[in-house]
């Protein structure tokens, strides 16, 4: 495996196993050389979402690299405020003339708004047999949502985005992920550098020379999840792409594994006041799965 594998999808798109980030990276030259660092390094897969603000950044950025379309895999998401059947095309459209491209490889529901989060699906189906975007996923969803899902739609997602790190291994969603084959994502992997002084963690950098960072990447990849790694220095975006000379064995796996504490970074996808905060005009009443 090295930074140019793919994985392929439930509906035969393949997808990088390592892509870039663009969170929390401003927008404008943050954002351009970040992105242009990462293709230059041979990232593919780029991340990004309407509600970073900066999607304008990285159409720019990869227009300037000269790296044909076709070999990049560009995914963005639909905010909160947007959702619903209309207002979903509607934000499509404007993440793909924000990007610069006539096409997305992925395109995911942020967050399962509730009362909003299956007609926006739908718009996603929509979207999908229009040949409008290769592949159609969800991000942060639980069990119960992917079931609201499968029950208005003949289009399975392919991808679960969720929070996934050393401190929260998410067992009961990727196990339902696993049995429907919907292949997991992970962000925000090292918990913004929460878990790199971990002891377990230290000790096993030191066995392989490798940094903190670099052996919880690792570990992502070897539990069979697609990554997303961000930063905006040069050299840190180069370490987080060289992951693939090294293997942790099942036992440093398990170590590993052991820091489990169901710790989270940002809210439960089942969070009311969350969205109460984010969905303009949401009423508690509204909920349902």
């Amino acid at each position: 495996m090295g930074i140019d594998n793919r994985v392929t999808l439930s509906n035969g798109v393949k997808m990088p196993y390592l892509g870039f980030g663009v969170f929390k990276l401003g927008d404008g030259e943050e954002t351009i050389n970040a992105v242009k660092v990462a293709l230059q390094t041979g990232y593919r897969g780029i991340d990004t979402a309407s509600y970073y603000g900066n999607e304008e950044s990285v159409g720019r950025a990869i227009k300037e690299s000269g790296i044909p379309r076709e070999e990049l895999f560009i995914t963005s998401k639909v905010w909160n405020d947007e959702q619903g059947y209309n207002a979903t095309l509607a934000a499509f459209e404007r993440s793909l003339e924000r990007l610069g491209t006539d096409y997305l490889d992925l395109y995911l529901i942020h967050w399962p708004v509730p009362g909003l989060f299956t007609e926006t699906w739908q718009a996603l189906e929509k979207l999908y047999h229009e040949g409008k975007v290769c592949a159609v996923g969800v991000s942060n969803f639980e069990p119960h949502h992917l079931e609201a899902i499968s029950r208005v739609s003949n289009v399975k997602p392919v991808i679960n985005q969720i929070e996934f790190h050393p401190e929260l291994i998410q067992g009961e969603v990727r196990d339902y992920c696993r049995s429907k084959g919907i292949q997991v994502e992970a962000w925000s992997p090292l918990k913004r550098g929460q878990v790199l002084n971990e002891p377990i963690i230290q000790a096993i950098s030191e066995c392989y020379g490798k940094t903190t960072a670099q052996v919880v990447l690792r570990w992502c990849l070897q539990h069979d999840i697609i990554l997303n790694v961000k930063s905006s220095r040069a050299e840190r975006i180069k370490e987080n792409a060289d992951l693939f000379d090294f293997e942790l064995t099942k036992e440093e796996m398990g170590e590993i594994d052991s820091l489990h504490s169901d710790s989270r970074i940002a809210h439960h996808p089942d969070n009311m006041e969350f969205y109460e905060k984010t969905v303009p005009g949401f009423v508690k009443s509204e909920y349902s799965s």
